[in-house]
């Protein structure tokens, strides 16, 4: 399935199995407290070192060196924000990363899916916007896919 069909609602066949992750960290910026431990726990189950942050401002700590023009200390593969969150909301932040070059691929999920916020978060980089409530294997599915098509971490070091 492709990224256009994502964006379409069209379910992947089947989630990803295995430890797809591996080698990957994903910033989960999630307020609510048991959603972002379920998705820590979910994503963490496909083998991904998980960085957790409670709101926009600790996502932006994370994401700072980017934001300067350098590449940051522990590379970030993947974003996963909610769009409201106490600080700044992940839309603010993903306009502030559609300035940067070399930007992980940032997925937005929200309770206020509305076309006009897909539309946004879209024409600003976001790879998703899955809609809460959302079925896990939906994130994953995305994930999956936007990982493959880029490089694999490198090894060593």
């Amino acid at each position: 399935m492709s990224l256009i069909d994502a964006w379409s609602g069209e379910r992947s066949s089947s989630p990803p199995s295995g430890p797809y992750g591996a080698g990957r960290r994903v910033l989960v910026a999630e307020d609510d407290d048991e959603m972002r431990a379920l998705l820590a726990s979910i994503l963490k189950q496909d083998g991904f070192e998980v960085v957790e942050t409670r709101n926009g401002l600790e996502l932006l700590d994370h994401l700072l060196p980017w934001f300067s023009g350098r590449e940051p200390p522990a590379p970030v593969d993947a974003i996963v924000s909610d769009i409201q969150m106490p600080c700044f909301t992940g839309m603010e932040v993903l306009a502030g990363l559609s300035q940067v070059r070399r930007r992980p691929p940032v997925v937005l999920i929200t309770a206020f899916g509305e076309s006009s916020t897909h539309a946004l978060a879209r024409s600003l980089g976001a790879v998703a916007v899955l809609d809460k409530p959302f079925d896990l294997d939906d994130l994953r599915g995305v994930l999956c896919r936007v990982l493959a098509a880029r490089p694999p971490p490198e090894s060593g070091g």
